[in-house]
């Protein structure tokens, strides 16, 4: 084989547990256009705002930035942000791959976990086209952002299985480091991804396939 050639991992799962925006969805326009403002509105620097906005739910964002503010506030701005975001869907699109890569999930099991909220996640994945899994565990049902795994260990468990049976698909650092506490294995998707240590990375989706598996389970063959 070339020194260059491609290669090709396989990952067998019984489950898959999908991370929303910058993994299905990019949605980083409305995301910069968003966090922007509220940097300015604060004095921060917007550019080193963005590098720790994504993953986390927009109150954990603002506590590690502004750590002597008081929580209240946070969670106070938290929801303003939340509804600029759900009413500005300008830019949102698939990620590359992710309508076929939803279509071959369609039939086997699989949940979304994500840092928004039930009127954002169905907001973003309408306007991008994309199916809404049956089993969704939003900002709502958690009582921590990540990375904590809380999230990742609901989607677990409402799907019925053991979290090493499950395979994470993530596109953050905090989204990364909460599935790899939940014990499970991690994709890491797009260019965020590569540098915190997921078990495999890829630019998009075009480049992972999904079998179904004759004894029950899924198979991920992910090119790199």
């Amino acid at each position: 084989m070339p020194a260059n050639a491609p290669t090709t991992t396989t990952l067998t799962a019984r489950a898959l547990l999908l991370d929303m925006d910058g993994t299905i969805v990019n949605s980083d326009a409305v995301v910069e256009r968003c966090w922007r403002a509220w940097a300015d509105e604060q004095g921060l620097d917007a550019d080193a705002v963005l590098k720790v906005v994504h993953g986390r739910q927009g109150y954990a964002t603002m506590a590690v930035l502004l750590p002597d503010r008081p929580m209240e506030q946070n969670h106070a701005d938290n929801r303003r942000m939340l509804a600029a975001e759900t009413a500005d869907v300008t830019g949102v699109v698939p990620v590359p791959g992710a309508p076929a890569f939803m279509a071959a999930l369609a039939a086997l099991p699989h949940a979304l976990v994500t840092s928004a909220d039930r009127g954002l996640a169905e907001a973003r994945m309408g306007a991008a086209g994309l199916p809404m899994p049956r089993v969704r565990v939003t900002a709502e049902s958690v009582g921590a952002s990540k990375p904590d795994p809380e999230g990742f260990l609901k989607g677990a468990a409402h799907l019925g299985l053991d979290p090493a049976d499950c395979v994470v698909f993530e596109d953050s650092e905090a989204g990364i480091a909460a599935g790899k506490a939940a014990g499970m294995r991690v994709v890491g998707i797009g260019p965020r991804a590569a540098a915190h240590g997921p078990d495999v990375a890829v630019p998009d989706l075009t480049h992972v396939r999904v079998e179904a598996l004759a004894e029950g389970g899924i198979a991920l063959r992910i090119a790199g």
